[in-house]
């Protein structure tokens, strides 16, 4: 595994009080559909950090306004169009723009000035080849309580046998203890 971790640039702040920073700047998918619902503010796009569609949505409904009052309805429809056009972009806008938003904050506060992310970098692990040895090494670790196979514990007549009880266990142990002793013995002896 690389040692990124280690050029870390903290600006002399835990990894707690960056995280903490990070989660009150970063931007949420619920607040800006929420914000959407007043589309002809553009308060959406101004939460987002584009102020052009917040001021692009202004003009519209400003413009929509403008011709309903002067020219009628008719000639209201044309910057009514195009608000909705907009308004229907934005719901696939708002969830990628959340995504880089939050990706690029973190990447400005783990990351030193200038430095840029590794190669292939996709915002988790770096290097497959790595991670694939390494899932690959904890899948056949065997540790903590295992599950009994009663399948295995099934006799020929399709009884299932008992669990060996503590005691049995323990004999079991000693017994493989006193045949590890005696391989050992034996190969010392060779």
């Amino acid at each position: 595994m690389s040692k990124a971790w280690k050029e870390l640039d903290l600006n002399g702040e835990g990894l707690q009080a960056v995280n903490a920073r990070i989660a009150s700047q970063m931007r949420h998918r619920g607040l800006a559909y929420g914000l959407l619902a007043l589309f002809p503010l553009g308060l959406h796009r101004w939460y987002l950090a584009s102020p052009l569609g917040g001021l692009a949505y202004l003009a519209l409904s400003a413009a929509t306004l403008a011709c309903l009052w002067t020219l009628g309805w008719t000639w209201a429809l044309i910057p009514a169009a195009a608000a909705l056009a907009l308004l229907v972009f934005d719901l696939v806008w708002i969830d990628r723009t959340v995504t880089a938003y939050n990706k690029a904050l973190r990447m400005r506060s783990y990351l030193r000035p200038g430095s840029r992310p590794p190669k292939d970098y996709r915002g988790r692990y770096s290097d497959a080849d790595e991670l694939d040895d390494y899932l690959h090494l904890k899948e056949r670790e065997r540790g903590g309580h295992q599950p009994i196979d009663m399948q295995a514990l099934e006799s020929d007549y399709g009884q299932q046998r008992r669990v060996p009880s503590f005691a049995e266990q323990e004999a079991m142990l000693r017994e493989l203890a006193r045949v590890k002793q005696r391989k050992a013995d034996d190969a010392g002896k060779d």
